[in-house]
């Protein structure tokens, strides 16, 4: 399957947050995102609403023609009842604190198992696709598998930092979770930090690798190129990985 670039709206949520009112419009930044070829939508509601409001979601979910993904903490009771209550295609469960400014771990699967199974198995139940976000650790990625989860999502800030000062080294540890979720056949995810300059090695070495969440750098980007342009370009970068 192809890699599929799901936009993540938050900061365009942060920006219409900053001043009140509905300047830009989350629905309309959205539906141009999917028109100028971003193959799904994710959102991170936040019980604080500091970008994403329950209200976006609710706006959103009947709206979208792509895949529609929602991050969050299911250990948040608001945030459960607002997957339930849309169905999203893909629920990404983080193990983010009520305060914290980003994500910045994954799941300790190996402790949480039994948790996150029933979680998986709710979510499940209601017909909405689970992704579990772990860290780029084989073991982690082996307990994923015995949860009964659909995919997980490999959080890729390490990759990141590391990519400018040694690629080879960065990536290595994303192919090796990536070979033990392809062998468990578990589709794979990634997320957080990716640009335009570390997309491709990414997409070209991890195997298995079925879609991207890209939010703050791709809006970064955007300030420059614009955002059709700048989605056209993040599009580009991983049809030049997938035909290397």
């Amino acid at each position: 399957m192809p890699v599929r670039l799901s936009v993540n709206i938050n900061k365009a949520a942060t920006l219409r947050n900053s001043r009140g009112g509905n300047n830009p419009d989350l629905l309309q930044i959205a539906l141009d995102c999917i028109r100028f070829g971003a193959e799904g939508i994710t959102v991170h509601p936040r019980p604080d609403e500091r970008h994403i409001r329950r209200s976006d979601v609710l706006a959103l979910a009947p709206a979208l023609s792509v895949e529609f993904n929602m991050e969050g903490n299911p250990k948040e009771q608001i945030f459960t009842d607002l997957v339930l209550a849309v169905k999203p295609t893909q629920v990404t469960m983080v193990p983010d604190a009520t305060d914290q400014l980003t994500s910045d771990h994954g799941w300790d699967v190996v402790r949480e198992r039994e948790y996150l199974t029933d979680t998986v198995s709710m979510f499940a139940e209601a017909g909405i696709r689970t992704s579990l976000f772990v860290d780029p650790n084989p073991s982690m990625v082996e307990a994923a598998i015995r949860t009964g989860t659909h995919r997980i999502e490999l959080y890729t800030e390490t990759y990141a930092r590391m990519y400018p000062h040694d690629p080879e080294k960065a990536v290595k540890p994303f192919i090796e979770a990536a070979e033990v979720a392809v062998a468990g056949r578990l589709g794979l995810n990634a997320g957080h930090d990716l640009s335009l300059q570390n997309l491709t090695l990414l997409v070209e070495r991890v195997p298995g690798l079925l879609e991207v969440s890209i939010g703050h750098a791709l809006f970064c980007d955007a300030l420059y190129f614009g955002l059709e342009n700048t989605i056209h370009q993040y599009l580009r970068a991983i049809q030049r990985a997938t035909a290397a």
